[in-house]
């Protein structure tokens, strides 16, 4: 879902990032409230809010993932799709770290060599594309901070969205009615951009719970490795369907990084299969 949105945001070129953004906020919180009330779920929700201890974290998560949502869009408007398939590469080797450093996750070998083969990819891609590094490191930084966030605090999936949300909101309605007296608004004013605004809500919210739910259930170096399929295919819509330049580093650095990615998935498989033969 990740990796194909840049087509759902080239549809919306016109429109203001952050009014993207905005009613991202707006529409997401809207389906999270009646999906949550079609649950039964108003109540841990409420129970959230009033939780200092849950509510603190989820301030922070709040606030990456805007500076994530904000970053995104506008890059993909602006033509730098490749530097967000970028982001999205670096974001599973912090998250590879952030795992190891700060909650003591351990790596086999096997999985050490591929996350070098793939830092080295990564790097390459890096050095090609300087200019445009620092959309790159916001959108991994920020993810993967996002990731830790909603790893470490003990809240459903969809709960933490709607609190997100709740915490959003304000800011989002705010800078709204500030557009709206300021050169105006596009919601409303055809057909089209206003249903996909609207649908900007489920585009936003589904992923991110299937995240959420991943993140609790997975180590962080197992999800950090799976993210790679989300920018491989944000690398491909920049460089096949909107013509974005491809130098020969970024194309050995993608070769490299699936390398890595093949090492990972067989070196899993064959842990896999000694934990089966030691247990039976």
């Amino acid at each position: 879902m990740w990796g194909l949105l840049p087509l759902f945001f080239r549809l919306m070129h016109h429109v203001h990032p952050v009014e993207i953004v905005t009613q991202r906020v707006i529409w997401s919180l809207v389906l999270i409230l009646t999906l949550l009330a079609a649950r039964k779920g108003l109540a841990p929700l409420v129970a959230t809010l009033r939780d200092r201890r849950l509510l603190l974290p989820l301030m922070g998560s709040a606030a990456v993932i805007a500076i994530n949502w904000l970053t995104y869009v506008w890059a993909v408007n602006a033509g730098h799709i490749i530097a967000t398939s970028l982001g999205y590469f670096l974001n599973p080797l912090v998250n590879v770290a952030l795992g190891v450093l700060v909650l003591k996750e351990r790596l086999r070998r096997g999985q050490m060599l591929a996350i070098a083969i793939a830092a080295l990819g990564v790097a390459i891609l890096a050095a090609s594309a300087l200019t445009t590094l620092w959309i790159s490191l916001t959108l991994a930084i920020s993810f993967a901070l996002y990731g830790l966030i909603r790893k470490l605090t003990p809240v459903a999936p969809m709960t933490g969205l709607g609190v997100e949300t709740l915490l959003l909101a304000p800011l989002a309605a705010g800078w709204l009615v500030w557009a709206s007296g300021h050169g105006g608004v596009s919601f409303g004013q055809d057909a089209p951009t206003t249903a996909l605004l609207i649908i900007a809500g489920a585009v936003t919210t589904v992923p991110l719970v299937l995240f959420a739910m991943a993140a609790q259930r997975l180590p962080m170096a197992t999800l950090g490795l799976l993210q790679y399929l989300a920018p491989t295919l944000q690398f491909l819509c920049g460089v096949v369907l909107f013509g974005e330049t491809l130098s020969t580093g970024q194309m050995a650095s993608f070769g490299l990084i699936w390398i890595g990615l093949i090492l990972f998935a067989s070196d899993g498989i064959a842990a896999a299969r000694r934990n089966r033969v030691v247990a039976a």
